[in-house]
């Protein structure tokens, strides 16, 4: 048998400290720092001037998200139930119609509802709200209750809420709206609301027993169910939350346009899906954090923006906003693989 103090310069020598594990988040901002550096260079090379360096660009790129940020909030929540929400554009513009149909002034003679006109601005933006806290509710129940795919069943809420949006304002917009309700949508505002709203959510998922629940159901439903937590529950109220928001977000869309249109928020629920899976969420469930969206909400953004500041046409970043997406897919293919082993 060796001496004692032969065996413990042995396991000295073998023992290594626990390396520590670089943040998710901070590799994912480094990703946002890379793209901002490369339109500073290609800003300077192509159009002579800075990219970063402009505020009112900067402005631009922020307003522009916020709306988006707003959605993906509640999307990153059902995406990390292994869920998928394909109804937020749809419910933005349900939300838009609803709410400026209930903010027009009294002195248009074609308000859609003569009687409601110059009403206190609570009704409209809770009407929005209400809007898309219905259709969550629906897309909760189909999900929870009758075993539809979310896939499925978001896809017939996106469509129906579309329509609705079309019939209810037979094509044309809602305009002549009042300048409290316009006041939401003014200026940075939509921005103050997306980072409360960021902010009140990371709480809860970090936080809270609904923070738990929620990741103990994405990583294993099955095992959430033995453990106590009633899901069909949950999910109702992470659908009702998702569908809310983007109600919220349609209401600051009318808000800030002054019009409520059926064709507002095309392709917004493809955004805010590519946010989420950018900044970090797992599609296959239980990881994510609202950090990591929001980084991902910016990444878009600085994307989008770069791209008309360096004149690329809107098709191409299309296709470079799709490609992005896939990559995003399979380095998280990649590290749940990974993860597995």
């Amino acid at each position: 048998m060796p001496p004692l103090n032969q065996t413990l310069g042995a396991q000295s020598m073998t023992f290594q400290p626990p390396r520590r594990k670089m943040p998710a988040e901070l590799g994912i901002f480094l990703v946002l720092v890379g793209i901002c550096l490369l339109f500073e260079g290609l800003g300077w090379w192509v159009n002579d001037q800075s990219f970063l360096f402009n505020i009112d660009r900067l402005q631009i790129i922020i307003l522009q998200m916020a709306v988006i940020g707003i959605i993906a909030v509640g999307v990153n929540l059902v995406i990390i139930t292994s869920g998928i929400d394909l109804s937020s554009g749809s419910v933005v513009a349900a939300a838009a119609v609803v709410s400026a149909s209930l903010a027009q002034v009294s002195d248009f003679p074609r308000a859609v509802f003569p009687q409601l006109t110059d009403l206190p601005v609570i009704w409209p933006v809770l009407s929005g709200l209400l809007v898309g806290v219905v259709i969550g509710l629906v897309n909760g129940a189909l999900i929870a209750y009758t075993g539809i795919p979310p896939f499925i069943a978001t896809l017939g809420t996106m469509v129906a809420a579309r329509g609705f949006a079309k019939w209810f304002t037979n094509g044309m917009p809602v305009s002549m709206l009042t300048d409290d309700f316009a006041w939401f949508g003014a200026g940075m505002q939509p921005v103050f609301f997306f980072l409360i709203i960021a902010a009140i959510v990371h709480v809860l998922l970090g936080h809270t027993r609904f923070g738990k629940f929620t990741y103990a159901i994405g990583a294993n439903r099955q095992a959430a169910v033995v453990s106590g937590i009633n899901v069909h529950r949950h999910l109702i109220w992470i659908y009702v939350i998702a569908g809310g928001l983007s109600g919220i977000a349609g209401t600051l869309t009318a808000a800030r346009a002054i019009s409520g249109q059926s064709g507002m928020g095309v392709m917004y629920e493809l955004d805010a899906i590519a946010a989420v899976v950018i900044g970090g969420t797992s599609l296959s469930g239980g990881l994510g954090r609202i950090t990591g969206t929001i980084i991902g909400v910016l990444i878009l953004g600085v994307m989008t923006s770069g791209f008309t500041f360096i004149r690329i046409d809107a098709y191409y970043q299309e296709m470079v906003k799709g490609a992005i997406i896939v990559a995003a897919v399979v380095a998280d293919q990649y590290r749940q693989r990974k993860r597995g082993r």
